[in-house]
């Protein structure tokens, strides 16, 4: 990541933060989906391609995230992926159980 000279560790860690900050709103955005599936025990509404999909692209930003040893792509990416994961667990268990 390159910054501008002039203060340049105060802007970095001003990147950073900026980062962190998108990594855990983008991250927790999942959360209530994964609370709703498992508080109904049902994921019917939830679409088997588009948590795929996801999960596959959220994969990539992680490879991505450890390829360039960026912090908040690696811990949001991490997060994000068992998360969704967990959606597409319980999607599979709850259909099976119908």
């Amino acid at each position: 990541m390159s910054c501008p000279r002039q203060g340049g560790v105060i802007l970095r860690r001003m990147y950073e933060w900026v980062g962190f900050g998108a990594a855990l709103l983008t991250t927790i955005a999942f959360v209530p989906q994964l609370y709703r599936v498992y508080q109904l025990k049902s994921a019917h509404d939830v679409s088997y391609l588009t948590y795929m999909i996801l999960c596959t692209g959220v994969f990539l930003w992680l490879v991505y995230g450890i390829l360039l040893n960026d912090l908040p792509l690696i811990l949001a990416n991490a997060i994000t992926l068992v998360i969704a994961l967990g959606i597409l667990v319980l999607k599979i268990k709850y259909e099976r159980q119908r």
